[in-house]
């Protein structure tokens, strides 16, 4: 029972991680169609936020939450800069914006490397954070534990903000229907840059949880861009509740191989499931409802 419990939390622990890669991603994705392979480098930049923070605040328990705060905010202004100088021109050209955002993922690493060195570097955990805790006979480390509450909580805060603010209900209406929205006097443009800002910020918050999980580097977010956009694709493009769904199925899933494979062997084993899943229902698990006539 206790081996059991603790794949079961691997996969949970697994799956809050692609969820906290793949929230900002399915923001951006489904509302505006853009398909940004420089998401996981704003990962990377909340993560050296991490770092750099904690070389200013002695104080370690400060710093990680000053550091969720400032990375939200360098991953949005990030995302901002980079969809008013260029996705913004390249609007329904998806091969473009993704050939674009590619280049610019790449010059942020050696941006990275040239100011950060090449070889990893280290974030220190708060003390609280460190060890294990004993749920059900099992011990789970604390930074796991810490990793899924901040992944939940991301969740209900985006869920709130869609549902119960002036800005959700723009942007609900802009994926519903860009061309009525605009004839009832919302500002698509700046309904874009606004999202494109919530979405990258969340993956600054992502890059500093996965601090707490190893040594970060120059390339730490091509690691999960790919497993990003799967999660994404799988719970159904631009639906928040599908996208939690599909990071805690997939990530129950690869933990189900890895017991018995290798890590490597189950992440293949889990693109060809994904693949066979979007074979039968390509929409994924939640579908995207809409009022275009189109």
């Amino acid at each position: 029972m206790d081996v059991l419990f603790s794949q079961l939390f691997a996969g949970a622990s697994l799956g809050s991680v692609l969820l906290l890669a793949a929230l900002g991603l399915s923001l951006t994705f489904g509302q505006m169609g853009v398909i940004n392979m420089a998401h996981g480098e704003f990962m990377m930049a909340g993560a050296y936020t991490a770092y750099v923070v904690q070389g200013i605040i002695s104080n370690v328990g400060v710093s990680l939450l000053v550091s969720l705060v400032v990375g939200f905010l360098v991953g949005g202004l990030m995302g901002l800069v980079l969809e008013t100088t260029l996705i913004s021109r390249m609007y329904r050209r998806p091969l473009d914006t993704l050939l674009v955002t590619w280049g610019v993922a790449l010059v942020l690493q050696q941006a990275a490397r040239d100011i950060f060195g090449a070889p990893n570097v280290d974030v220190r955990a708060p003390s609280w954070l460190g060890g294990a805790v004993s749920i059900l006979g099992a011990d789970v480390p604390r930074s796991r534990v810490f990793i899924l509450v901040l992944a939940l909580a991301c969740v209900a805060a985006l869920a709130m903000t869609l549902r119960l603010t002036p800005l959700g209900r723009r942007i609900r209406a802009v994926v519903q229907n860009r061309d009525l929205a605009e004839s009832s006097g919302i500002s698509s443009r700046r309904t874009d840059r606004l999202t494109f800002f919530i979405g990258s910020g969340v993956a600054g918050v992502a890059g500093v949880a996965l601090t707490l999980l190893g040594s970060i580097g120059p390339t730490l977010g091509t690691g999960y861009i790919v497993d990003a956009f799967l999660v994404v694709v799988a719970g159904g493009i631009g639906q928040i509740k599908g996208t939690v769904v599909a990071a805690f199925a997939l990530g129950l899933l690869q933990a189900t191989f890895e017991y018995s494979t290798t890590a490597s062997i189950a992440k293949v084993l889990v693109f060809v499931v994904v693949v066979a899943f979007l074979q039968v229902r390509p929409q994924g698990l939640v579908s995207v409802r809409t009022r275009s006539l189109a």
